[in-house]
């Protein structure tokens, strides 16, 4: 089993050269993981920089004693894979999140669309929008990533074909049969540059939206021959365009 990580806001050592993290990650780590000396730890910032340390002394409830090693910072990847997520019903917001988050998506956006049920307004967004971003931090330790997605503030149809139009490869998952789709499997991927996906509610994309999203560049895509509910086709979608332009070669 890989090192678990843990987040970090600085690689300050101290006089002897040991790092000693403390607070909540530090308490996850002696209380919860049961650390021991000679056990070995990645601490990062979620951003790219990251430092594998051995575990010297864990003590009380909440501080872990580390000789760290060299920090490094991990390339950005390329292409850049980023989801525009109409928000679901529940907590399937928060699976989207992990589950991309798990696959490897670079960023998130939440999409107030047309046919969402789901409204974020006023002190129920911010905390709908700070669960998003709990969750991508809490996942991205679990599944062993030092670059954490990144989850942006939520985005108005027009935002969102602001940003198709600036990708290098802009989709549009769509579920609409009747309309004219290619199979995202056998789309034409830029080796570098941004790629942005959206993924529609489980309403479907409206025919307006759709409209402004092709104006602006994008083009419609089918993943398969069934259709995925909101809160999984991102994280399919996403995996099947790691696998195709070498990310997970």
């Amino acid at each position: 089993m890989t090192a678990p990580v843990f987040v970090v806001e600085h690689f300050r050592s101290g006089g002897d050269g040991h790092y000693v993290l403390d607070g909540p990650e530090g308490r996850h780590a002696v209380s919860v993981k049961r650390l021991q000396p000679g056990e070995e730890v990645v601490l990062t910032d979620g951003a790219g920089r990251h430092a594998v340390g051995e575990v010297i002394a864990a003590e009380g409830k909440d501080r872990l004693v580390v000789r760290l090693g060299e920090v490094a910072q991990e390339p950005a990847p390329a292409p850049r894979i980023t989801v525009v997520q109409a928000l679901p019903k529940g907590d399937r917001g928060e699976l989207a999140v992990e589950t991309m988050t798990e696959v490897g998506v670079d960023a998130i956006v939440p999409w107030q669309a047309a046919r969402c049920i789901t409204q974020w307004r006023g002190e129920r967004g911010l905390k709908a929008l700070g669960k998003w971003r709990a969750t991508a931090r809490e996942a991205g330790k679990q599944s062993r990533r030092v670059r954490f997605p990144e989850v942006a503030d939520a985005a108005t149809t027009k935002q969102v074909a602001a940003l198709l139009a600036e990708a290098d490869f802009a989709a549009v998952l769509h579920s609409d049969f009747e309309h004219v789709s290619e199979p995202l499997a056998t789309a034409q991927l830029p080796a570098e540059g941004e790629i942005v996906l959206v993924v529609g509610p489980e309403g479907g994309v409206s025919r307006d939206e759709l409209a402004l999203f092709e104006e602006a560049g994008a083009r419609a895509y089918v993943l398969g021959p069934t259709v995925l509910r909101t809160s999984t086709a991102g994280t399919a979608a996403a995996a099947l365009l790691l696998g195709r332009t070498g990310r997970w070669s």
